[in-house]
């Protein structure tokens, strides 16, 4: 019987004998270095003798060829064998940790950053990232002229802002800040998956996880900077192009708002982000990201876009019953108002149930007036809420004799002024982003027109369809003037509309790639097909019908029902495409590289 062991002699002085000292294996026999483990032996030393002359050492050669890769690291940690790798490790870490006024933040030296996305694939090894997550991402800059242009690889993950856009958006408050190390984390337990924070942040950081309907962003690695350890990513670089240093953000803030940061990327004085990108060449000032031209649609948001055509829908059909009562005969609007309430309540309630399918945690909805403080979203949540509560004792003083005294001009105006409070919060939501075509201006033409045009549309088909049910209402003297101040206020308000919204194609004309000249590529372009559909729609609902139903001006009946269904099926799905289209055209600044939104 043979066994494998070490040959006597070779690597045990006076063989035989268990206190015979094992020699120091082929480089690490300086003076002081600690012996490798005996895993490192060679099998090529080892030689076949008889078991009987094996002795205790060679029994625990043997054990020692057995161990897992856990025990063999945890030998190596006790015997100081990765004392190396360790120190090169602390070489990416500064010596001190941040102090009053200052925080942690991601240094990039350009120079050294070759492209190699070493990086990127540490990351999504360590944190278990999804297929299709990414939390760190590499870009390319191009730029200069002639013979001084210029290629450059960026390395990019989440900057840690010092006023980061991601928590003050949140409306569930599912951002913190460490007050000490300036590190921005996600909370994921607390998360509803609404996806605002990736709206908000203009450095594609936070990327949402379907399996988990969360959100999900790199914190720099915590877990290993609070034992020393630097980041994945900083570990991953083989040119060390990546290390974790202290700022502060008095400096960060003051350089943010002179815009310095790194050609190419978004506004720093948005949020202040803290990363410091180095260089000793210098980078010329017209660098633009290699995709700069790289157009392609962003992500519809179905949920939000029905959301927001049917909230303004029933504020706007609140709106001018409101106005309506102002204007015409009190007999004949309290006939009319009791359904006018309804309808505008009904679909309210189908527009908040229909908000809820865009998270990806609905269950946990309630949470969303956490950060009234500082998130749109939340205010917006807040204004439609008390919108629907007033509008639903508006609708019930019209159906319950009870609540009848609770009928009067000043509820009406309540109603109608919450709701309007609801779209100015809905217009912020979208403005508070910084996107071009997302202005406050664009934004308020477009929520406050839909308002109005579909408004006034509903309000005119349940007139002429209450008209038909009940006669008293068809024969009052002023039905026929009503419906022919909402037809031509209708027609009037659409042809403004679609004016103001091809105002976008001006900047075709302008020289450089603005983000508002590539919106007008998308819509003349890739999105040509659904531009003119919506275009179409909004004529033919909101110009051509009501006109023809000025021109005939019919009595009340069938005919006439029926043309007011066709005007609101036109006018809303018309403003459902263009809603479509002011998320899918809306090209946000990004990172070189970055995924986009």
């Amino acid at each position: 019987m043979t066994s494998l062991v070490p040959s006597q002699g070779q690597f045990v002085k006076g063989a035989g004998t268990a206190s015979s000292p094992l020699p120091l294996p082929t480089g690490c026999q300086e003076a002081g270095t600690k012996p490798s483990p005996p895993l490192a032996l060679r099998l090529h030393e080892l030689a076949l003798v008889p078991s009987d002359a094996r002795t205790l050492i060679d029994e625990l050669l043997e054990e020692q060829q057995r161990l897992t890769a856990v025990e063999q690291f945890a030998w190596r940690k006790d015997h100081h064998v990765i004392a190396a790798q360790t120190k090169l490790y602390q070489e990416l870490l500064p010596a001190r940790a941040p102090g009053p006024g200052q925080q942690y933040a991601f240094a990039v030296d350009l120079d050294s950053c070759s492209g190699c996305k070493a990086c990127v694939t540490a990351c999504h090894s360590l944190n278990g990232l999804d297929e299709d997550e990414t939390w760190r991402s590499v870009g390319l800059l191009h730029g200069g002229a002639g013979s001084g242009a210029v290629q450059q690889t960026v390395t990019t993950a989440c900057h840690h802002c010092v006023e980061p856009a991601c928590l003050e958006g949140c409306p569930v408050l599912a951002y913190e800040k460490d007050p000490v190390t300036g590190i921005v984390r996600h909370l994921d337990d607390q998360c509803i998956g609404c996806q605002y924070c990736i709206l908000k942040c203009p450095y594609d950081v936070p990327q949402y996880s379907a399996k988990r309907g969360i959100v999900r962003k790199c914190d720099m690695c915590s877990d290993r900077l609070a034992v020393g350890e630097a980041p994945a990513c900083a570990q991953a670089c083989p040119n060390g192009a990546i290390t974790i240093t202290v700022v502060d953000k008095a400096a960060i803030a003051a350089a943010a708002r002179r815009g310095e940061f790194l050609p190419g990327a978004p506004d720093p004085g948005y949020t202040l982000p803290t990363t410091r990108y180095h260089t000793t060449r210098g980078l010329p000032p017209n660098l633009v990201p290699a995709d700069q031209h790289d157009l392609k649609p962003g992500r519809s948001h179905p949920p939000l876009v029905i959301m927001l055509v049917l909230t303004q829908l029933s504020v706007g059909a609140a709106c001018v019953e409101t106005g309506l009562r102002m204007i015409f005969p009190a007999n004949l609007m309290t006939q009319l108002s009791s359904w006018h309430a309804l309808v505008a309540l009904g679909i309210g309630i189908l527009a908040l149930g229909a908000s809820t399918l865009h998270l990806g945690r609905p269950r946990y909805a309630w949470r969303a007036l956490a950060g009234l403080k500082t998130s749109w979203l939340s205010r917006e949540i807040l204004g439609f809420g008390v919108f629907a509560a007033l509008a639903s004792l508006q609708a019930a003083a019209g159906w319950w004799p009870a609540l009848r005294g609770l009928r009067s001009p000043g509820l009406g105006a309540a109603v109608s002024l919450s709701g309007l409070l609801g779209v100015f919060c809905s217009l912020m939501v979208y403005r508070d982003t910084r996107r071009p075509f997302w202005s406050g201006a664009t934004a308020a033409l477009k929520f406050f027109a839909t308002t109005a045009l579909l408004g006034t549309v509903t309000i005119l088909f349940v007139t002429t369809w209450q008209a038909l049910l009940f006669p008293a209402i068809a024969s009052h003297g002023a039905y026929r003037q009503l419906t022919v101040w909402l037809a031509t206020a209708l027609a009037a308000i659409t042809a403004v509309k679609l004016g103001l919204e091809a105002g976008i194609l001006r900047h075709l004309l302008e020289p450089r790639a603005s983000s508002l000249r590539r919106t007008a590529l998308l819509l003349t372009g890739e999105l040509a097909e659904i531009s003119m559909v919506r275009v179409l729609l909004g004529l033919i609902g909101g110009v051509i019908l009501p006109v023809a139903f000025l021109i005939r001006s019919p009595a009340p009946g069938g005919a006439t029902l029926g043309i007011t269904v066709w005007m609101l099926v036109f006018a809303a799905l018309g403003e459902l495409l263009e809603r479509y289209l002011f998320f899918v055209a809306a090209v946000p600044a990004k990172m070189p590289g970055g995924i986009g939104t």
